[in-house]
């Protein structure tokens, strides 16, 4: 009977999706959109590139995908116990403007690996498991969609699986723990040493669980890290190899990281000409200790974490402060909005991160409002219909849509017979600033065009319409794209640019205003970063401007 409940609970999913195909559900709280039911593989990872496309990646050793290699090409594939000679893809590119995807070709295993792209828009990826844990992979971003994989042999010195990489003021890349590597190194390799040690991720490992892998890594304003791992955190100048500051666990003492996965994010930066610039990171759901083990063992699933904590980095004396969340969510994804919002989305109610340990799919996002006073933070928005449960992700398009895809949570590909089948669709969510009550609000950019460059500490023209009202000055913001997967959104990063000066120009429709690009890399690393100008809590849609 309880095969037969799973095998019907599967196909009423999958008949669900069918009548989403083409149909918009709309709601006070946003809109969902299915954009493909099948790409070909399970977005484990994403990544979007400047040219508004998204790289997406799942394993390369359990099984064929449904999307073959180009060409005809397979690849022999010896660590795969299903397929030895595969030939399907396990990485495709999706062009945001055409709603079309293409297969890419990696060679070795990518299975929660971490990535960041350099200031020049390429995407470097690394680590993952067996052939991969050493590799580091380049993916360089091309208009005639010929561009592939190129893998670098001994790319790492240590095994990389389940790291977290950040990208660094002078373009580098760091790359932090992994599963037994209570050490970081760089990409590119420095001189060396290039291996440090870094006791803080052997001081958080709880035994038999870990809950300390992915650890959430931001870079603060005076060019240190903050570096949070299980339920608490530590300041670290990497250069010194030297722990700046401690920080208190998490009230409570419950883990928030894999495999009792919450998701955190630096929330958005402002005052930036600050002498001393306001640092704030808020960590939200995960699971209480020993979830894992209980789940895995006993069958047994525990209730997810119902709480955000939130902290004040550069101040003297930090605490955290813990806030209630609309629900418990373990596996959510957090993404920063171009209006400075921050959106919970994906995972599950009860269980934990890890294979066939997550139960309760949570389909209602939340949006959190930094700015509003305690207890009145969240609004749950429009829930989706799709079960995004472990291996999901979602990632901030320019277009201020968030695209969400992912969720396996099977050692293999697999579609029938269990509760929540691997999941291969891809879909849109339009936050509740897209929705055309607002359009006469909605600024349009009309210069600098995309791609332009702009330099640290320079005062930039920004000329847009809006059709509707303008109340005040206008914000500008920039976010850096995210590498994203195991519900934790890698170089996140939202700046809050201070205004010069703002004024109507010529036509009443239209309006200029000037802001202070930030002054120094520790604040905003160099690269690509999307650009958007938000009226009253209605961003434009973005442009990509170089900062270098």
């Amino acid at each position: 009977m309880a095969a037969r409940a799973k095998t019907l609970y599967a196909l009423l999913l999958t008949s669900l999706q069918l009548l989403l195909i083409c149909k918009v559900s709309l709601a006070a709280g946003g809109k969902w959109k299915l954009l493909r039911p099948n790409v070909g593989i399970s977005a484990m990872h994403m990544q979007l590139l400047r040219n508004d496309r998204v790289v997406m990646f799942d394993r390369t050793n359990f099984g064929p995908s449904n999307i073959s290699l180009p060409n005809g090409n397979c690849r022999n594939n010896p660590q795969d116990a299903v397929s030895q000679i595969d030939c399907t893809a396990h990485s495709i590119e999706y062009d945001v403007a055409s709603n079309t995807i293409r297969p890419l070709t990696v060679q070795s295993n990518t299975w929660c690996s971490s990535g960041s792209v350099r200031p020049d828009g390429v995407l470097v990826q690394t680590g993952g498991d067996r052939d991969g844990e050493l590799k580091a992979r380049i993916f360089s971003p091309c208009s005639n969609k010929k561009c592939d994989w190129v893998e670098i042999n001994n790319g790492l010195t240590k095994r990389r699986w389940y790291s977290s990489n950040h990208i660094l003021p002078d373009g580098k890349q760091i790359i932090i723990g992994g599963q037994a590597q209570f050490n970081y190194e760089f990409f590119p390799k420095t001189t060396s040493p290039n291996v440090i040690a870094l006791p803080f991720l052997a001081e958080t490992s709880d035994r038999g669980e870990e809950n300390n892998l992915y650890p959430y890594v931001f870079l603060n304003t005076d060019g240190n890290l903050f570096i949070f791992a299980n339920n608490r955190a530590i300041l670290l100048d990497y250069v010194k190899n030297t722990v700046v500051k401690t920080y208190p666990a998490i009230p409570g003492g419950d883990p928030r990281s894999y495999p009792s996965t919450g998701s955190a994010v630096l929330l958005p930066l402002k005052n930036l000409e600050a002498v001393k610039i306001d640092a704030e990171v808020l960590v939200c759901g995960g699971a209480p200790k020993g979830s894992f083990l209980l789940a895995l063992r006993r069958k047994t699933f525990v209730k997810a974490l119902d709480t955000c904590a939130r902290i004040k980095i550069n101040d003297e004396n930090p605490q955290w402060t813990v806030e209630k969340m609309p629900r418990a969510r373990v596996m959510g994804d957090m993404t920063l909005l171009p209006n400075g919002d921050v959106l919970i989305i994906n995972g599950g109610a009860s269980g934990s991160a890890a294979w066939e340990l997550g139960r309760e799919p949570v389909l209602v996002p939340d949006v959190y409002h930094p700015e509003n006073p305690v207890n009145s933070r969240f609004e749950s928005l429009n829930p989706s219909t799709i079960p995004r449960m472990y291996h999901s992700t979602a990632i901030l398009l320019r277009d201020g849509r968030v695209l969400v895809g992912g969720s396996n949570p099977h050692g293999f590909y697999n579609f029938t017979g269990v509760l929540f089948p691997t999941e291969l669709s891809l879909e849109a969510f339009s936050p509740a600033y897209l929705e055309p009550d607002f359009a006469k609000l909605r600024p349009k950019i009309v210069s600098p065009k995309s791609q332009t460059k702009i330099a640290y500490g320079m005062n930039l023209k920004l000329k847009f319409k809006v059709t509707g009202e303008v109340n005040g000055p206008v914000r500008v913001t920039m976010v850096f794209p995210s590498f994203t997967t195991h519900s934790f959104s890698m170089n996140q990063r939202l700046l809050v640019l201070d205004n010069v000066s703002f004024k109507r120009s010529g036509k009443s429709s239209n309006y200029e205003v000037q802001v202070r690009v930030p002054r120094s890399a520790n604040i905003a690393p160099p690269g690509y970063y999307m650009m958007f100008v938000v009226n009253q809590n209605i961003p434009s849609q973005g442009i990509w401007v170089r900062l270098q």
